[in-house]
């Protein structure tokens, strides 16, 4: 079964959802994330909801281009004051109209019995729309701990994401990794980066976000993270970086190559391990 492999909109986070699509299908990706919601206040987001003219032009390319929707972003669950607002459903009906897998959930309250809480009852909101919320562990989030996003989605009908920075920053064993039941694992984002954590107050954050590297261009342990997952798991590219913006359909380019070549050494590599 081919591999799926997709591009995530943080890496060109300023390119809008229907060129994103045409891009990332011109580069030879087979999917996108897309972000239908933003993620922090402090983002611009994009008119993607249900009834807008863009959703509706994004959907139409992704039907030329024949690529697929892998995930979109994001829900926040956060703490509410009181009822909480019916936020869920309009995300959860643009992904429908996309035809997305999984849909991102970030995790911003610090109470993670009530965070739970509300991730089971996403996921049961959910289940109409044939999206599959994920949960993401990150060391500056609520969420730190492959432990606690396992245990948050376990039973809920939700999964987990992987990221490769993230398991790095978070000092995730991949003996941890292959002990996670294969169904609860979603699919991978994968970038690069030093072993070491930068230094600084908001740092982690700031490489987070805008200081990614491209698979194969850092230190990360890539070959080994996807040998400690399920075989054949979905693939994107999560790789913001300062500049990439400029010229997104170069960038895409090179993020395919990128992954492409990452994917064919750990393929190489997990073909000499396995018994003749």
């Amino acid at each position: 079964m081919t591999r799926v492999a997709g591009l995530d909109h943080l890496t060109l986070l300023g390119v809008a959802p229907p060129e994103l699509v045409t891009v990332s299908a011109a580069a030879g990706f087979g999917a996108v994330g897309l972000r239908v919601s933003p993620a922090r206040d402090d983002e611009r987001p994009w008119p993607m909801t249900p009834g807008s003219a863009m959703l509706a032009q994004t959907a139409l390319r992704l039907a030329d281009t024949g690529i697929a929707v892998l995930d979109v972003e994001a829900i926040r669950l956060r703490p509410w004051q009181g009822p909480r607002p019916a936020e869920f459903t309009p995300v959860l009906e643009a992904a429908a109209e996309l035809g997305a897998r999984f849909v991102n959930a970030i995790c911003e309250d610090p109470d993670l019995s009530r965070l739970s809480d509300e991730f089971g009852r996403l996921a049961e909101e959910a289940r109409p729309y044939a999206v599959r919320p994920v949960i993401e562990f990150m060391a500056y989030r609520t969420v730190r701990t492959l432990d606690d996003a396992v245990a948050i989605a376990a039973g809920s009908g939700g999964g987990v994401l992987i990221d490769a920075l993230h398991v790095q920053r978070c000092g995730v064993s991949l003996d941890a990794l292959r002990a996670v039941d294969p169904g609860l694992v979603s699919y991978v984002q994968l970038c690069d980066a030093p072993l070491a954590a930068p230094a600084g107050e908001g740092a982690e954050i700031t490489e987070a976000r805008d200081e990614r590297l491209l698979p194969g261009d850092g230190e990360l342990p890539l070959l080994e993270l996807l040998a400690a997952l399920p075989a054949g798991i979905p693939v994107a590219v999560e790789a913001p970086a300062t500049g990439a913006g400029a010229r997104p359909a170069e960038f895409a380019i090179r993020a395919r190559r990128a992954l492409s070549s990452v994917l064919s050494r750990a393929e190489l590599s997990q073909a000499k391990e396995r018994p003749s």
